[in-house]
């Protein structure tokens, strides 16, 4: 089961655009002129969503193979602080997700203090 929806319950957008800022393609916010949506709440799809950062993590994290398969870690956040929580298997693989994580567009910060290394 995937990070999305073992953590969201959401299957995976069709031609969901990575997240991370080397391809800058972000959804663009479906607002009025004069609103803005922050980069930490933008959803899946370019909508308002108060989880959006965690879950374009969670989608990054599905995207990479060494990381797509683990189910002991989860994904919030806090503001523009992505929150890992849980038991990695070893600190590469949380260095990896710490990695994937702090290159999602909106991230300022990853916090990992409540991962245990199993």
């Amino acid at each position: 089961m995937g990070w999305l929806k073992r953590l969201f319950g959401m299957e995976k957008p069709q031609n969901a655009p990575s997240y991370a800022p080397q391809q800058q393609s972000a959804p663009q916010a479906q607002a009025a002129p004069t609103e803005s949506i922050p980069p930490e709440r933008m959803g899946l799809s370019g909508e308002y969503d108060q989880s959006g950062l965690a879950k374009r993590v969670a989608l990054e994290f599905d995207e990479e193979p060494d990381l797509d398969d683990i189910d002991t870690i989860y994904v919030a956040q806090t503001g523009s602080v992505v929150v890992l929580k849980g038991k990695a298997p070893n600190q590469q693989i949380l260095n990896k997700m710490v990695s994937v994580a702090q290159r999602v567009n909106g991230a300022t910060e990853v916090n990992s203090e409540q991962v245990e290394i199993a």
